[in-house]
């Protein structure tokens, strides 16, 4: 699933341009849910993995559960996709594997582009997560290359912590943590627009070290 970070982009004449990262990421599916368990059965089959919201009172959330696989037919993932379906490309900024997941769904200012925006998530706010949100256990980023059904989204944010205590009580290592991020959140995404997050606990059934 990991392997030399490439920027994939589609040039007019079809054909793929790459750019080698020195941070490890792979091209995915991502499909959002509003059906767990259904979600959960056909990931467990494909080897991929599931951050699911486990609260009850769901029907703010703007899904149940987001899942990332990697897949070569996508008519599976239509049927699947009751919410949205999405071609991403995962950045691991800081690897690993957390049970319990901040996901973070985002829109782009729409003053910027997408691309303008998703530099800026990756160069800039990507360092500054790692120092503002110290006690984070893993650091991914979901960057939306292609929206084939459901809500415009331009990326997915997943901050791993080992306990969903550490992830309410200490997502931010220092005072004034919440503001720096928040100031530079801005410089990307449109918090308006965007969609409220999740707290999800996460179930991998792949090689999860990376």
């Amino acid at each position: 699933r990991t392997g030399a970070h490439r920027i994939v982009a589609r040039t007019k004449s079809g054909a793929l341009n790459m750019s080698q990262r020195s941070f490890q990421s792979n091209n995915e599916f991502a499909i959002a849910s509003n059906e767990p368990q259904r979600l959960a059965d056909f990931t467990r089959e494909l080897g991929g993995v599931i951050y699911e919201d486990p609260r009850e009172r769901w029907e703010h959330l703007p899904f149940r559960a987001l899942a990332s696989v990697t897949c070569d037919t996508r008519e599976d993932l239509d049927a699947i996709a009751d919410v949205g379906l999405y071609v991403v490309c995962r950045r691991a900024i800081k690897a690993g594997a957390a049970p319990w997941v901040g996901l973070f769904p985002m829109r782009h200012r729409s003053d910027r582009s997408h691309a303008q925006c998703d530099a800026h998530w990756r160069d800039k706010h990507g360092p500054l997560a790692l120092e503002q949100h110290r006690f984070m256990s893993s650091y991914h980023q979901l960057s939306v290359v292609a929206t084939l059904s459901g809500p415009t989204v331009d990326g997915f944010a997943l901050c791993g912590f080992d306990s969903e205590a550490d992830l309410r009580e200490r997502f931010y290592s220092e005072p004034g943590g919440e503001r720096i991020i928040a100031a530079d959140v801005g410089q990307f995404a449109d918090p308006r627009r965007s969609p409220r997050r999740l707290i999800a606990q996460a179930r991998y059934w792949y090689d999860n070290s990376a």
